[in-house]
């Protein structure tokens, strides 16, 4: 990203968490030049690229003024969720199959897809970066790195960490199929079937399906759509029930979008730790922040080996190559041997390239303009909403990652939106889909991780139809399938 596109980011940055307001005037070219030490240009940029998003505006011989902001938003959501807090058996896997299979094919809008668009990936450069290290590869490596996985990899990752402040071995390093597959051995290392697992509600359905699967029984705890999972629940949660482990996604949250703040993150170890259950740390979204910083995991703040974070680089570089890791803390040789009987290796050129890439550098070049994409996708969702919406909708304002969740009027079940949805060839996720007992029949997520262009609005201004219709009790308007696909 260029310095005028970083100094532009961190502005808006600061109108969408309302440190800015409109009206507000901004800083002279000449003040914002002295105070971040850059050039007058480099400022004139910033304050056209702010222009040209709608951010702010130019006033004759006044200078530039903030014009959209907090109050051109949609409310946000106020109390997500109240689960009774018992154990539930889940059942949510067919439902989630049914929702997933009507993303697959491009003729539909993403708005219920999971990934962000494949446009924004940097695939050539990965494929020249496999192709050099398998040619250089040492033949006895797919023996040696078998288990752990790749070690220019694993060493890669812990500089990572490093730069977090965080110090991992790179024996504690497990390289996966992905993300979800080490979630799965973390959670095979520390339960059985028939234990109970603490998760967020709403969750990511992933988490769900993965304790339908091991025949586990979740404890839904209430989530905050701004700062995560709230801690008085969990802690009584703890107290009733003795789970055997929770999975948590601190850093924008699936589907939320919620960020823990740090000195929750460390209340939450603080608390797992005094009840000794380990923390499952999802965090594959962590490296997609809009800010100056990349948030934290909770494992930072891990002083007894209790946080298993988990990660990939399948949202954030290589989608496809499946190539995700776990540091688990005490649990690692655990984790290992059931990823040796299961898993037992992810794909070797795969490892290879990623470890090839990462070592050339550009990774993090790459990561500011996805940031900076997405980011500019997310203001063009959320102002499509106010725009086309009903009146009662809340949306949540994520400080990172690509997903926004959505709290319609009561009398919408987006069950029903979503084949409405469908038949104008448009997909969205249901908020059910995130729940174990089927909650939240009148919300949704939406992704804006795929362009936003004139399909896309388009696709937005029909569900705004179809949910106008909902609160003005009418029919909803047909509207031909096929329409809105591509030519």
């Amino acid at each position: 990203m260029k310095r005028y596109e970083t100094l532009a980011e961190d502005i808006a940055q600061s109108i969408r968490i309302g440190v800015m307001k409109i009206g507000d005037r901004l800083p002279s070219v000449r003040q914002a030049s002295a105070s971040r030490g850059v050039s007058p240009s480099t400022v004139f940029e910033a304050y056209y690229l702010l222009e040209a998003r709608g951010l702010i505006r130019a006033k004759e011989r006044s200078g530039y003024y903030v014009i959209a902001g907090i109050k051109t938003l949609p409310p946000e959501p106020e109390i997500v969720s109240r689960p009774d807090g018992d154990p539930t058996q889940v059942d949510v896997s067919e439902l989630v199959f049914d929702v997933l299979e009507s993303t697959r094919t491009r003729d539909v809008v993403p708005f219920g897809s999971a990934f962000p668009s494949p446009m924004l990936f940097p695939f050539a450069r990965l494929a020249r970066a496999m192709t050099s290290s398998m040619q250089h590869m040492d033949p006895w490596s797919t023996v040696d790195d078998l288990t752990p996985g790749n070690a220019n990899l694993r060493r890669q990752i812990a500089l990572r960490y490093l730069i977090d402040g965080l110090h991992v071995p790179t024996d504690e390093i497990i390289i996966t199929n992905g993300a979800l597959d080490a979630l799965n051995l973390c959670l095979l290392a520390v339960t059985r079937p028939g234990d109970s697992v603490i998760i967020e509600s709403p969750t990511f359905y992933g988490a769900l399906q993965s304790l339908e699967r091991i025949g586990l029984e979740a404890i839904e705890v209430p989530t905050h759509p701004r700062d995560g999972i709230n801690l008085e629940a969990l802690a009584i949660a703890l107290e009733r029930h003795h789970p055997k482990a929770c999975w948590l996604m601190t850093n924008f949250q699936n589907p939320l979008g919620s960020l823990m703040p740090d000195e929750k993150k460390r209340a939450l170890v603080e608390l797992l730790t005094q009840h000794d259950v380990p923390l499952i740390e999802d965090d594959v979204y962590g490296e997609l922040y809009f800010g100056s910083k990349r948030p934290v995991p909770a494992k930072v703040f891990d002083t007894r080996g209790i946080v298993m974070h988990c990660s990939s680089f399948s949202k954030c570089l290589a989608p496809g190559y499946r190539v995700g890791w776990t540091a688990p803390g005490r649990y690692a040789q655990a984790v290992s041997r059931h990823k040796l009987t299961t898993t037992l290796s992810a794909s070797v050129p795969a490892q290879a390239a990623v470890a090839e890439y990462l070592a050339r550098g550009g990774y993090d070049r790459h990561l500011r303009e996805l940031r900076h994409t997405l980011s500019m996708q997310q203001s063009a969702v959320m102002q499509a909403v106010v725009k086309y919406f009903p009146a009662g909708t809340r949306a949540t304002r994520p400080l990172g990652g690509y997903f926004l969740w959505l709290e319609l009027p009561e009398k919408v079940n987006t069950l029903v939106l979503h084949q409405q949805a469908l038949s104008l060839g448009i997909s969205i996720a249901p908020g059910p889909m995130f729940s174990a007992q089927r909650s939240f029949t009148n919300c949704l997520r939406l992704n804006y991780g795929h362009a936003w262009n004139e399909r896309s609005e388009a696709a937005l201004a029909s569900l705004g139809r179809l949910l106008s219709a909902y609160s003005d009790g009418r029919r909803a308007p047909i509207i031909k399938p096929g329409l809105l696909k591509t030519s």
